[in-house]
Formats: structure tokens, sequence, C-alpha cells
């Protein structure tokens, strides 16, 4: 149940295995269906996940109902709503399992104290802000100018899971185009 999470940790950094252990113990396993949701948009993200196995998105949706994907969270990756996380006011964004998962959840209370007294998880931590941060630049920034196909093209590159495991639907609002048109340039591919 933790091998995903403890080797996850442990290419972070040396720990002796009671510690690991000791980390691993901080996580509950959670077992959630197909479009599941975890996280409504008027709830305070409380919890932070580790996909052991399925896959999480984070998504909003518009005045007009539109819904917005922002973030795909597969395999040995940590997911939650981070605004609402650090600073508890609602979400105003969703979490949802996008296939049947099993997640790895720990609390807020117990994730800031392993910050506060491992040094790998605060590591961890660290990785999770710098990596998320980027990857939005790369995203907003990158984005801008770009045609239909290089959205398509950056997205294979940076993320090639999305394309395969995400429905055309979700993965044509994260990549702000239609979905047709995201068939028509992954058949071209």
């Amino acid at each position: 149940m933790y091998e995903a999470l403890k080797q996850f940790i442990s290419s972070r950094g040396v720990l002796e295995a009671p510690a690991l252990d000791a980390i691993c113990s901080r996580f509950d396993l959670v077992a959630v269906h197909r479009n599941e949701i975890l996280l409504s948009y008027d709830q305070i993200a409380n919890y932070y996940y580790f996909v052991n196995k399925g896959a999480v998105r984070v998504f909003t949706i518009t005045d007009d109902g539109q819904e917005i994907s922002r973030y795909f969270a597969f395999e040995d990756t940590f997911v939650t709503a981070l605004p609402s996380f650090i600073d508890q006011k609602p979400a105003e964004e969703y979490l949802q399992a996008i296939e049947k998962s099993e997640l790895l959840r720990i609390s807020r209370d117990d994730f800031y104290n392993l910050v506060a007294s491992e040094p790998v998880f605060a590591r961890i931590y660290t990785e999770i802000l710098e990596l998320g941060f980027i990857m939005a630049q790369k995203r907003i920034y990158g984005f801008q100018g770009y045609d239909a196909l290089s959205k398509v093209k950056w997205t294979l590159k940076n993320q090639p899971k999305l394309l395969v495991r995400v429905s055309n639907k979700m993965a044509a609002s994260f990549l702000g185009i239609s979905p047709s048109t995201l068939s028509r340039l992954k058949a071209k591919l």
C-alpha cells in the first residue's frame, strides 16, 4: 500500500526505515470511484493526496457552466487544491477522481508537522511548490501565442499521460481548445 510513496520519498533523500514508516503511517488509504468528487468548490482543502493508482483532476466551472481543467495528477504525484490547503479558504475549484483510484491521504496538520520535523518531507513540499509554479508558468506563458497544434505538442512533451488517459473533453478544457479540434490534431500526430 505504501510502496510507491516510500519510493517517492526515498528518491528525495536518505531516510532510515523507521522514519520512513513513521511518515507513511500519517497517510490513510482512500479508495475512490471514477468521477467521485474529493473536494467541492465551497469546501476548504484539509487533505493532500498522493496518487497510488488512478488519476485526479483539479477543475473549476465557469459562470456559464463550462468545466475548465487546471491540473491532472497521475500515479506517484501529490495533488490538492493548494491555495485552499495553504490559506484555509474555500477552494473555488474541485478535485475529482477521473478513474477508479487508490489514494493516500494526509491531513493538513500531519502534513505541516512532517514539513516541520522531517527535512526530507520539507524538501518534498518545496519541490511540489516549485514544480507546480514552473508548470503553471510554462502553461500560462507558453500557451500565449500558441496555436492549437503547438499546445498539443507541448502537452505531449510535458504531460504525455494526459492525452492518453484523459477524455478529449477534459484535455481540451485544459488546453483551451475545442474537443473536436483536439480529436483532429491527435489524429494527425
